[in-house]
């Protein structure tokens, strides 16, 4: 078995293919689910797919983190409030999972867009890969983040973003125009400030940590989805409640209420199709917070694996469900991406390097044993 150590290439690599495997899942599910019943798929509504998969995803990210007892927080400082006594990291932890809890049904919502899997994987990640540029640049303004972005991390971002511009500007006859369209726009600003506020959060604390304490990934990740699942438990009871409440004959309520009131036939199995995302959750996060590394470069390494599980996901949904196959855009866009990894993959040599120097990773620690 291929054992590593924290923040080593090694555990990297682990984690990536995790993210990788899930989120294929993940995007091939969204198409099974929602394809048409005269091909003999379920035909699920997208409001109902949505439903069932985010109760799947919920549940198995809670189930773990609180079986396991991550959300026993390693912190900087405790705050006491009479007999209460809590990690001080908590009151920015609960934003950052209000912020996941509209990360959540946003990115099912752009794969139940009229695009390929591949597309709307682009067009998110692209958004992201922005951001975390922006994040270092903010917190090394602010004397959170001491590490500097190497040339080759700057040089992959370009890169990644000319892939999001391929399949973002270059459309022709019958291709879904995004840019002009009000509902995938829409998305896709709750997906970006959502985001942007959670990259930022997840930075401040791992760039934060007192010495001596813990990079404790895992008691954030827990404490992050006990908040986002309280969110949506709240949000989807006003939902439910609004045609009731407010007389609202909006058709996307009312299906949001029917897909509870009257579940579909294989609703089960949709709700065990969201554990995968459940799962893509634990590797995003910990790739997003990795040690001694930066916003930029582990929001790159992040963004481009689903890229690539883009790639993928959308190659199976043809061979097996009659999908969309990649078009030359989708194929240039792929193209784009490994050279933005070629330069991440020269910039991660270069950082082990410096971490190493700087003995907060052991040179021994980056072969892997058996």
């Amino acid at each position: 078995m291929w054992r590593t150590t924290e923040g080593s290439t090694g555990r990297l690599i682990q984690l990536c293919i995790g993210y990788f495997v899930f989120y294929v899942i993940t995007g091939v599910s969204v198409k099974y689910f929602t394809g048409n019943p005269a091909q003999g798929y379920p035909g699920m509504k997208e409001i109902e797919y949505l439903v069932y998969s985010t109760v799947g995803g919920s549940l198995i990210a809670l189930s773990v983190a609180i079986a396991l007892r991550w959300y026993r927080l390693k912190s900087n400082r405790r705050i006491v409030w009479g007999k209460f006594s809590f990690p001080s990291e908590v009151l920015y932890i609960i934003p950052s999972g209000v912020c996941t809890a509209v990360v959540i049904p946003t990115t099912t919502l752009m794969y139940l867009l009229p695009i390929s899997v591949m597309v709307a994987m682009v067009i998110m990640r692209a958004s992201i890969i922005i951001i975390s540029r922006l994040v270092d640049a903010v917190q090394i303004k602010q004397g959170i983040l001491t590490k500097r972005v190497y040339a080759e991390e700057n040089y992959a971002v370009v890169f990644a973003l000319l892939a999001a511009a391929v399949n973002l500007f270059w459309t022709g006859p019958g291709d879904f125009d995004f840019v002009n369209s009000v509902e995938a726009m829409s998305i896709l600003g709750s997906y970006i400030i959502a985001y942007a506020i959670r990259i930022y959060i997840m930075n401040y604390y791992k760039n934060t940590r007192g010495k001596g304490v813990k990079l404790d990934n895992q008691g954030f990740f827990a404490i992050e989805q006990i908040a986002a699942s309280a969110t949506m438990l709240l949000a989807g009871y006003i939902l439910f409640k609004s045609p009731e409440w407010f007389n609202s004959s909006n058709v996307y309520l009312l299906q949001f209420r029917d897909s509870i009131v009257a579940p579909r036939p294989l609703w089960g199995w949709a709700v065990v199709a969201g554990f995968a995302y459940g799962l893509v959750a634990f590797f995003s996060v910990f790739i997003f917070m990795f040690k001694g590394r930066t916003a930029t470069f582990a929001g790159l390494v992040n963004r481009l694996t689903s890229l690539v599980a883009g790639t993928a996901a959308t190659l199976t949904s043809y061979f097996l469900f009659s999908g969309r196959f990649p078009k030359m855009q989708d194929w240039l866009s792929l193209v784009f991406i490994l050279v933005a990894v070629g330069f991440l993959t020269r910039a991660e040599r270069k950082r082990m390097q410096e971490l190493v120097r700087e003995h907060e990773i052991n040179n021994e620690n980056e072969k892997p044993r058996t």
